[in-house]
C-alpha cells in the first residue's frame, strides 16, 4: 500500500515543478506583452511615414503586415496566458491537497456552511460544519449542488444500505482516478470566477424560453425588410431608383425595435451566465471525453451524458456560441451598424430559444450527475490524501439478530480532523487511537477517567466515523465494521440567552429528543453518544 508520506512527497514535488513552469511561461508572456508594444508602436510609425513618404502600396503592405503579426503575437499571448491560468489552479490544487492532508485550516479555502441545524441529531456535536468541521476538511466542490449533496450524505439521518453500497462502490472507483478528478476541479473553476456556481440560475433561465414557433414569422418579417432595405440602397447607389431606402430603413428599424425588446433581454441574461455556460460545458467535455475501462459504475452514473443520442456539449456548445454573440452589444456602434444591416439580436435570440429548450429538458439530469460526481469526488480525494483509510463494511438491518459478529467493531479508530503529528499513519508518532466494540443489541459503555484524558474525542471519533461510513466514505481506522443505525449525540449542548433557554434545559430538551427517538418504530437501532450529561445542575 502507497504510504501517506509518500503521496504527500510526490504532491509536494509536483508543487515545485508546476512553481518553475509557472515562472518560465511568466516571463515569455512578459515577452509577449513587450512585443506587442513593440509593434504597435513601430507600425504606428512606419505605417505613418511611408503614408506620406512612398504613396499608398507601400503604406497598404506594411499596414497589412502590422495588423496580421500583431494578431498572430496576440493569440499567441492569449495562449500562453490561458496556460499559466490552469497551472495556477492546479498549483493552487495542490496546495489545498497539502493542507487537507496535514489539516492545515488557514490554507483550506472558506468554509460553505458554517452554522449546523440547530435540530440536526449529530450534526453540531460531531463538527460536520463549521470553520473547523469535517466538510470544509472535505469540500472539493465548484457548485453549490456538489456542496449541499455532500453536506446531505454526511448529515444523514435515515442511512440506507442500497444507497450507501452504491456510493461506496463509485468512491472506490474514484480514489485510483486522481487525474479525472483534478481535471473536474480545474474545469469548474477554469472561467475565473471566484463565487460558488448555483445551477439553479442556470434552469431558471433555461425555463424561460419563448416558442420558437411564435419568433419565426417575426423573424421573416424582419428579414425580408432587411433584404429590401439592401437592394433599395444597392439600387439607389446604382441609379436605378430614388432614394427609397431612406424611407424603408427607418419603418424597418421602428418595428424591429418595437418587437425585438424580448431578444435583447434575452442576450442581457445570456450575457450574465457566459461564464457559468463555459464553465458546465468544459466540465461535461471532459466527462464525455473520459475513458471509463476498469469503472462500470462510474461509467453507468455518466450514461446519460456518455451514451446520449446528441452530446450534451454539442448542444450546450451551440448555445455558448449564440451567447457570445451578445458580446457585440458591448460597441454600441457596431451593434447599431449591424442591427440595422441584418436582424442580429432577433435571429440569434431566435436560435438561442431554440437551444435553451432543447437543453431545458435535459439540463436537471446533467447537473445532478454534476453534483454527484463532486459529491463523490470529494469523499475519494479523503480516501486519495489517507490511503490507510479503509472502506467500511456495513451490514443490513436484517442481519442484526443472527449474532455472527459484533454490531460495530472498529481496530485503530482515530479522528480525521486531527492531524498525524508525522507523516507516517499507526505509529508511534501519528493521532491517539482505539479499538472499540459493541457486541449486541442493548449495550452500554460508559467511559470513565481524569479531564482531558479524550473521552470527548473518543466519543466524536465514533460518531464522525459512522458519519463517513454512512456517507459512503472512507473511515480513519484500520478496519470498520458495523451495523446500519440511526445515529444521535448529546455532546456540545449550549444554552440561548436570545431564546430564554438555559444550559439544563437545553440538555433536557436534547435528551428528550434522544428518548423520542429510541421510541419511533425503525429496524436500525439508536447510535446513541452522551458527554457527561446534567452539567448544568
Amino acid at each position: 500500500m502507497i504510504q501517506k508520506a509518500t503521496r504527500l512527497s510526490a504532491i509536494a514535488h509536483q508543487q515545485v515543478r508546476l512553481t518553475a513552469r509557472l515562472d518560465a511561461l511568466r516571463a515569455v508572456s512578459n515577452r509577449f506583452s513587450w512585443a506587442r508594444v513593440l509593434i504597435f508602436l513601430g507600425g504606428v510609425v512606419g505605417v505613418s511615414a511611408l503614408y506620406f513618404l512612398a504613396g499608398a502600396w507601400p503604406f497598404l503592405l506594411l499596414l497589412i503586415a502590422t495588423v496580421v503579426l500583431f494578431i498572430i503575437i496576440l493569440v499567441r499571448h492569449r495562449r500562453v496566458d490561458a496556460m499559466i491560468r490552469r497551472l495556477e489552479l492546479l498549483r493552487t490544487f495542490k496546495e489545498e491537497q497539502i493542507a487537507r492532508a496535514h489539516v492545515v485550516w488557514r490554507d483550506l479555502p472558506a468554509a460553505q456552511v458554517t452554522t449546523a441545524q440547530p435540530e440536526h441529531p449529530f450534526q453540531s456535536d460531531l463538527d460536520l460544519v463549521g470553520d473547523y468541521g469535517l466538510h470544509r476538511l472535505l469540500d472539493t466542490t465548484a457548485t453549490t449542488g456538489g456542496r449541499d449533496l455532500l453536506l446531505q450524505w454526511l448529515s444523514e439521518t435515515d442511512p440506507q444500505a442500497e444507497a450507501i453500497a452504491a456510493r461506496q462502490a463509485l468512491v472506490a472507483e474514484l480514489v485510483p482516478r486522481s487525474l479525472f478528478r483534478l481535471r473536474l476541479w480545474v474545469e469548474a473553476h477554469a472561467t475565473g470566477e471566484t463565487t460558488r456556481w448555483r445551477p439553479a440560475d442556470l434552469l431558471t433561465w433555461l425555463d424561460q424560453h419563448e416558442q420558437p414557433t411564435r419568433m419565426r414569422p417575426r423573424l421573416m418579417l424582419l428579414t425580408a425588410l432587411a433584404a429590401f432595405n439592401a437592394i433599395a440602397f444597392l439600387g439607389a447607389w446604382l441609379g436605378w431608383f430614388g432614394p427609397i431606402w431612406q424611407i424603408s430603413v427607418p419603418l424597418y428599424l421602428i418595428i424591429y425595435f418595437a418587437i425585438s425588446q424580448p431578444a435583447r433581454t434575452v442576450f442581457q441574461e445570456a450575457t450574465s451566465l457566459q461564464a457559468a455556460i463555459e464553465q458546465f460545458t468544459a466540465v461535461v467535455t471532459h466527462v464525455e471525453s473520459f475513458g471509463y475501462g476498469g469503472a462500470p459504475k462510474l461509467r453507468a452514473l455518466c450514461a446519460p451524458l456518455v451514451d446520449a443520442a446528441q452530446r450534451p456539449s454539442a448542444l450546450l456548445g451551440k448555445v455558448k456560441t449564440v451567447a457570445a454573440a451578445t458580446g457585440i452589444q458591448g460597441n454600441p456602434i457596431i451593434w447599431l451598424v449591424l442591427n440595422i444591416v441584418v436582424p442580429w439580436d432577433y435571429f440569434f435570440a431566435f436560435q438561442l430559444h431554440r437551444h435553451k429548450r432543447a437543453i431545458a429538458a435535459h439540463a436537471p439530469e446533467w447537473l445532478a450527475i454534476w453534483a454527484e460526481l463532486e459529491a463523490l469526488s470529494a469523499l475519494a480525494n479523503l480516501g486519495y490524501l489517507n490511503p490507510h483509510y479503509v472502506q467500511p463494511v456495513i451490514s443490513a438491518a436484517d442481519t442484526l439478530h443472527a449474532g455472527e459478529s459484533p454490531l460495530f467493531r472498529a481496530t485503530q479508530l482515530g479522528h480525521p480532523l486531527l492531524p498525524e503529528t508525522g507523516l507516517e499513519a499507526n505509529t508511534e508518532s501519528g493521532k491517539v487511537r482505539n479499538d472499540f466494540q459493541l457486541a449486541t443489541l442493548g449495550d452500554v459503555v460508559i467511559l470513565t477517567g481524569s479531564n482531558m484524558a479524550g473521552k470527548s474525542t473518543f466519543l466524536r471519533t465514533v460518531g464522525v466515523n459512522l458519519a463517513l461510513a454512512y456517507a459512503g466514505g472512507m473511515v480513519d481506522a484500520r478496519q470498520l465494521d458495523t451495523a446500519l443505525f440511526r445515529l444521535f449525540t448529546c455532546i456540545k449542548v449550549s444554552d440561548s440567552v436570545a431564546d430564554g433557554i438555559s444550559y439544563f434545559y437545553a440538555e433536557v430538551r436534547r435528551l428528550k429528543g434522544l428518548l423520542v427517538a429510541l421510541d419511533e418504530a425503525d429496524p436500525r437501532p439508536l447510535f446513541f453518544l452522551i458527554d457527561e450529561i446534567f452539567r448544568g445542575t
